[in-house]
């Protein structure tokens, strides 16, 4: 769906000469597109050691008291079975019995920081362009991680996790709107899809990396060292010429876009392009922050309802994932399985978005994880309550991946990050109050599935309220944004 006309002030007609500018520019996916592509996708890789490290950096382990020669509590002198890991941060700083809490206090503050990061890179790349918040975030990233293997406490080492919280959310945000804003309509959706692979395959490599390095410290340095070579995008990765023309930066943008063209090979002249462009855009916005998302009306159900789609996607892949986790085996292989599960929902949302609409799919994938956990309190544990499980994860991953996507195309470019930002933030609180779900199962063991049921089953309902965005041109100013999907009969479906 391309805007094809719009209203003058006056109410009249008139042709929209924006239409498809940046893909006349430099295509919709080009060389230049690929290698920045791959350049971005690398960071992935480091967003999941960071994000699923606590498995191996933290995970359940067995002791035993010297007084007692059993596991109990007080314990005073335990000593611990170094079969499978030979040290933790639970074995570090005993962790244990009175102490036990503050193990999972790390992870919970780790999601803190993301989603504080989330918030302030998101409305940073909006104010000072997508470039210099990312840099920050990954130069914090490789500090606050390579530091965490050192840090000689408890509580600097959680302090550690925090400040890499924040440097993931920053990540997060700033690269897939960067990414989604030098990539034509036609491949958007795959694209969008793809950029959540290179997480699946890092989270696949984790168990890896630990079944080779059994000490936290030096896992943390073998999974945090390498995010060096993301240093790289201080020479390689571009500013948004989208976020460079909303801003009235325009000359910036052209030399930007020239560069693209020329490496694409387009034969286009940019600078008029561009100039056509620019007399097409309304409003004296020219930098959004997150109260513009909420200061109309049509922005504002928007972004609340979308942000409380990507709370209950994160509420139920990491509340489900971990429900169905700490099966019996091996560690290693059961991390690496979960994993590939969520790989082949990244893949599996490339022809669903090809073939349907953004609202479709997250409808659709919301009902069926209700539905399979709505299922799961009338069936016994065994075979089909773990199927039934990974399809609920599966589902709510394809959601996550969707939603991503949504959000970029249904926010104008200078609140884009903004949107993200706080989408991001919310997808944070719903993966902070999984585990007291979890904890439900103490209660009675129908409490889990029916607590992770109820948002999917409020998330179908809130999703109708938003409108569809499948093929649309990526929108620049607050004016834009707020008359999108209002009036129907001034878009038309190509």
């Amino acid at each position: 769906m391309e805007l094809q006309e719009r209203k003058n002030d006056n109410g009249d007609l008139k042709p929209d000469v924006s239409k498809d500018t940046f893909q006349r520019i430099i295509g919709s996916f080009g060389r230049y597109q690929f290698w920045l592509c791959i350049l971005i996708f690398l960071c992935k890789f480091f967003v999941a050691f960071n994000q699923m490290a606590v498995i191996f950096y933290a995970p359940k382990v067995q002791y035993t008291c010297e007084d007692t020669k059993a596991e109990t509590c007080p314990c005073s002198q335990p000593v611990y079975n170094t079969s499978i890991f030979t040290n933790t941060i639970t074995m570090e700083w005993d962790l244990i019995c009175d102490k036990k809490w503050l193990a999972n206090l790390t992870q919970t503050l780790f999601q803190v920081g993301t989603l504080l990061g989330s918030v302030l890179f998101g409305m940073a790349s909006d104010r000072f362009g997508r470039k210099k918040p990312l840099l920050v975030a990954v130069v914090l990233q490789l500090a606050s991680s390579t530091l965490s293997a050192y840090a000689p406490n408890y509580w600097s080492f959680t302090l550690s996790r925090v400040l890499i919280g924040v440097s993931v959310g920053g990540v997060m945000v700033t690269t897939f709107v960067l990414l989604m804003e030098f990539i034509g309509n036609e491949y958007r959706h795959v694209i969008s899809a793809l950029y959540q692979a290179p997480f699946n395959m890092g989270h696949m490599l984790l168990p890896l990396c630990a079944y080779f390095v059994r000490d936290y410290t030096k896992f943390l340095l073998v999974t945090s060292l390498p995010s060096a070579i993301l240093l790289c995008y201080f020479c390689l990765i571009p500013e948004s010429a989208r976020w460079l023309i909303a801003v009235k930066k325009t000359e910036e943008a052209i030399v930007i876009l020239e560069r693209v063209a020329k490496v694409n090979n387009r034969q286009t002249n940019v600078r008029s392009e561009v100039e056509a462009y620019e007399r097409t855009l309304t409003g004296n916005n020219q930098k959004g922050n997150l109260s513009d998302l909420f200061r109309t009306p049509n922005l504002r159900k928007n972004i609340i309802c979308m942000s409380f789609n990507w709370m209950t996607c994160s509420y139920c892949f990491y509340g489900v994932s971990q429900y169905v986790g700490h099966l019996s085996g091996n560690v290693f292989i059961n991390v690496a399985a979960s994993a590939s599960v969520s790989l082949l929902g990244s893949f599996v949302s490339i022809p669903l978005m090809k073939i349907a609409g953004r609202k479709t799919v997250v409808i659709v994938f919301n009902f069926i994880c209700a539905l399979c956990l709505i299922t799961l309190i009338f069936v016994p544990s065994g075979t089909l309550s773990v199927v039934l499980a990974c399809t609920g994860v599966v589902s709510s991953f394809i959601v996550f991946v969707v939603v991503y996507l949504y959000c970029t195309e249904l926010f104008p470019t200078v609140v884009r990050n903004a949107a993200i930002g706080f989408s991001s933030m919310m997808a944070r609180v719903g993966s902070m109050l999984a585990p007291f779900v979890i904890d439900g199962g103490d209660i009675a063991y129908w409490v889990p599935p029916l607590g992770f049921a109820i948002l999917p089953v409020l998330a179908c309902w809130v999703t109708f309220f938003l409108p569809e965005t499948k093929d649309c041109d990526l929108m620049t100013t607050i004016e834009e944004g707020e008359v999108f999907g209002k009036k129907t009969k001034d878009v038309q479906t190509k």
